[in-house]
This record gives structure tokens, sequence and C-alpha cells, in this order.
């Protein structure tokens, strides 16, 4: 009788795990009503009910880290107008030129292609005062909030192009997990998940510079350059054996999920699941959707069909609610 019991009991807990609510990641804060990666933006997340609020990670000219999704600034502020001359040979401003306090004095806008048109149209339209955040700024805010309304909204980090920081003297990886340990985030326990999209950077991370915090493999396609990473590797059930090796899951691209002219899975994530890897794809966003899919749909192929374990998404609020009445 008492195995029995035993059993039953274990059978529960079983299924709480697996039935565990999945994440909402704010990718970029809330990118979807204001300029991504700002404290505001950061903030208006918070108050939409995000679990992690995601930073990423670029290096500045005095070693500090700032919050920025590229290596350039030209997209998201108006360095043109601050700092004419320092551009480099291509044309491109690096935010690796300039140390964190003229970053500073930078304003953030909405992002622009490079003919200086709004990559999102329908999104903030307005001329505010948006500075750039370094990531203590952001880890401050963040650890202020949670004080005050007595929660654990967690940290997502990644840490953007290492392999060219490195090319430029820069070892971006270290300093990421310098800040970590200051702050006591370099550990699994935590509410804090630490991504990467080159796979030797993630291995480094963990078995050479000895990061104790959870790790997660972006996986983007060959054709974008983004690392020297092979993901056609990474893909297979033998690169995710090899993820799973010093990683707690994978962050794919959702088009590597589900076909998005049938809406059939691709049976990526069920691999992944069986290699013991969370997933948690990018990006929701409920004005990029294909034409025939609504974001009823969509959120319901992702966490129901597919049964992902979290999403990003630029609209906290939209992936909340919609949980919310799961």
């Amino acid at each position: 009788m008492k195995l029995c019991i035993l059993g039953l009991l274990m059978m529960i807990l079983s299924n709480q795990v697996g039935a565990a609510k999945p994440l909402v990641i704010a990718h970029r804060g809330a990118p979807g009503y204001l300029p991504e990666h700002t404290l505001e933006s950061v903030t208006l997340a918070y108050a939409q009910g995000a679990d992690y609020i995601e930073q990423d990670l670029v290096a500045t000219k005095d070693s500090k880290l700032i919050v920025l999704h590229d290596i350039h600034l030209e997209t998201v502020t108006n360095v043109e107008q601050i700092f004419p001359s320092r551009k480099r040979k291509d044309g491109r401003y690096y935010a690796l030129d300039f140390t964190l306090a003229e970053l500073k004095t930078l304003k953030v806008h909405e992002r622009q292609d490079a003919e200086g048109n709004q990559v999102f149209p329908l999104r903030y339209r307005g001329d505010g005062s948006f500075q750039i955040a370094s990531f203590e700024d952001q880890i401050e805010l963040i650890q202020q909030l949670n004080r005050q309304f007595d929660k654990t909204v967690g940290f997502y980090p990644e840490i953007k192009s290492p392999a060219w920081h490195l090319e430029q003297g820069i070892d971006i990886s270290q300093l990421v997990m310098n800040v970590l340990r200051k702050h006591k985030l370099d550990d699994g326990s935590k509410n804090i998940y630490l991504q990467c999209f080159d796979f030797s950077e993630t291995q480094r991370l963990r078995n050479e510079l000895g990061a104790k915090v959870k790790l997660i493999q972006l996986i983007a396609e060959n054709d974008w350059s983004e690392s020297p990473s092979d993901y056609d590797v990474l893909k297979t059930p033998q690169g995710l054996a090899d993820i799973a090796k010093v990683a707690q899951g994978i962050g794919p691209w959702i088009p590597q999920l589900v076909d998005l002219k049938t809406m059939q899975s691709t049976g990526y994530v069920a691999q992944a699941h069986s290699a013991g890897l969370k997933v948690h794809p990018y990006t929701f966003r409920k004005d990029a959707l294909p034409d025939d899919v609504t974001k009823q749909q969509a959120l319901q192929m992702l966490f129901k069909q597919l049964k992902v374990d979290g999403v990003f998404t630029d609209f906290t609020d939209t992936v909340v609610d919609f949980l919310g009445e799961k």
C-alpha cells in the first residue's frame, strides 16, 4: 500500500512539473510600445507581467556592458547627429568605439532601417528622451522592483557577437561573468538564463569560465552569419545531445518549429524535450504575423500544439492575457 501511495505521489508531482506554466520572456523590454531596451521599456514589460526580461549585451570602449541589440548604434540612436565623425570606414557607428558616458548622451529612438524608416510603423512615434541603459542599470531596476512588489521577475541576458568582440580585443563573456558574479547571479538556482548564438562560446562559458548560471543555446540559420556555429548540425538529434551537455535549453526561431504555410510541427520541440532541453523560441510579434494567422492562432500553436516552455515576445501583455485564459 505504501508503495502504491508513493507511486501515486510521484505521478502527481511529475504531472505538476510537466504542466508548469510557460514563461513569458519580454524581448528587449516592451518594444511593441516603447523604444527597445530602455529603462522605460523594461518597466512597462515588468508591469505587464513578464516572467523574465531580456538584456542584449554589447561592450563599450571602457569595458562596460550596455543593453543594445546590435554592435552598431545608428539603427536605434541619434549617434550620427551627436558624433558625426566617429563612424568607421564601413560607415557604421560601433558601440565599442564609445565610452559609457558618451553613449549616455545619445537619444534612443524607435528602430529604423537603412533608409531611416521605422521598421514597425505602428509602434512608438513620439520624440521622448530615452537613453541607452547599462546592464547594471537594468539589474538594479529589476531587483528594486522585485523588492518593492515582492516578485521574482528574472533576467535573460544575451552575449552579443563574442567572436567579433574578441577580434576587437574584448572578452565580452568574461565581462558578463564578472557582472553576474558581482551581483550574485551566477547561480543555477536564480531566476536567470544566459543565452548566446555562438555554440563554442556556450561551451566555453560552462567549461572554461566555470559558469553556474543556466545557459540557453540560441539557434539561428546559417545564412544569417550570426556566429561561426553550424546551426544545421545543432538542429540534429546529435547536435541537441551536444547542447544538453552544457546548456539547459535552446532558443530557436519560430519557423524552425513549425511550417508557417501548413502550421504543422517540424518535430524540433519534441526532439529537444527528448534531449532534456527547455525550448524558448523567438519572437512572437502580433504586428508581424503571417497574413492568414491571428495572434490567437499563433499562441495556440506555440503553447498547445508545440508545447514550448516559454516564448520571447515584444507584447508581454498579449501573451500574459492568453495564458491567463487557458
